[in-house]
């Protein structure tokens, strides 16, 4: 890893984040955290809530299909 790589902070997003960026359900998001397909963490701002790495979220996006209708 190079030095600038090791310095740039993580981005977060919330699950109803990573849940509209997928255009899933809640209960589909709530199985792709069960399974570990999207790791979470818990947020430090409040720790009831759940946070996923944004290029967590986005590798995820890129890898499925295209529906025909735009969003």
């Amino acid at each position: 890893m190079s030095h600038s790589e090791s310095e740039q902070p993580q981005v977060y997003v919330s699950v109803a984040e990573a849940r509209e960026m997928l255009g899933v359900s809640e209960p589909h998001m709530a199985r792709l955290l069960k399974e570990g397909v999207l790791v979470w963490e818990r947020n430090p701002v409040d720790r009831r809530g759940k946070i996923i790495k944004l290029a967590d979220v986005e590798s995820l996006v890129a890898k499925l299909p295209r529906s025909k209708e735009a969003a």
